[in-house]
């Protein structure tokens, strides 16, 4: 799930992700676009923000980091501990999610 960041609306990942996700959901990006069916900033419906983020924070920063370089080798230990059940767990629960987000907007899944 991508938001409507500018870097995730490039032809490159539209492209990308196209020929890759089978449910990817497209956004128009011509020169006169918007955010097509994305909503422009929406970190409830983005498994990355809302889940895999707080691990890697928990587990890559509980430190300090002398350097860049030390911070990108604790993110990537980090990423490579989380198990594929967790993953799955969070990817499963993404439906509920939506519904719910769906929900407290009145029913309604609208641009903002």
């Amino acid at each position: 799930m991508q938001d409507g960041a500018p870097s995730h609306k490039t032809e490159e990942t539209q492209n990308l992700i196209h020929d890759n996700v089978p449910e990817f959901i497209e956004v128009d990006i011509s020169p006169q676009r918007d955010n097509g069916k994305w909503l422009p900033n929406s970190p409830d419906l983005n498994v990355m923000d809302y889940s895999i983020w707080s691990i890697l924070e928990a587990e890559a920063c509980s430190k300090p980091h002398q350097s860049i370089d030390a911070l990108k080798k604790s993110l990537t230990k980090a990423w490579n501990n989380i198990s594929q059940d967790v993953i799955d767990r969070v990817v499963d629960d993404f439906p509920k999610r939506l519904k719910k987000c769906i929900e407290a907007n009145g029913g309604h899944f609208e641009n903002n």
